[in-house]
């Protein structure tokens, strides 16, 4: 995992944390709406991080 799937992945946790710990209530809030926003930038930093090897000979 990269360093910047790695950080997207605690501050979706931290935003997701927040959410459930002051608003208990309520359906959507910002730090829900930034839970989601990090979370599909943390899946987007892992596929990008991601090496594909190619090897040209076929055997």
């Amino acid at each position: 995992m990269s360093r910047s799937a790695a950080g997207f992945f605690i501050l979706a946790l931290l935003s997701a944390i927040l959410h459930f710990s002051l608003f208990q209530d309520s359906l959507i809030t910002l730090p829900l709406i930034a839970c989601g926003v990090f979370s599909t930038l943390f899946v987007l930093a892992l596929i990008a991080g991601r090496k594909f090897k190619f090897d040209p000979v076929l055997r």
